[in-house]
């Protein structure tokens, strides 16, 4: 039998959400172990003082098995 623990992150990048996801998770997997997925919660921006988007941000539930 199994048993899985959620997580909740926020991760960020200058590019794109698919960067923020890929950062969130890399960063993640440097100390918990067994990573099975992860669910995007909320995908949010920051706008800069001339309307352009400066970030992006998402808030992540990670899955991961404990042992």
């Amino acid at each position: 039998m199994a048993v899985a623990k959620i997580i909740e992150i926020t991760a960020a990048s200058p590019e794109s959400f698919d960067d923020a996801v890929r950062q969130g998770i890399a960063k993640a997997s440097e100390t918990v172990r067994d990573i099975q997925g992860a669910w995007i919660k909320e995908q949010k921006v920051k706008v800069g003082a001339d309307g352009a988007v400066t970030e992006y941000r998402v808030d992540l539930k990670v899955t991961f098995v404990l042992a």
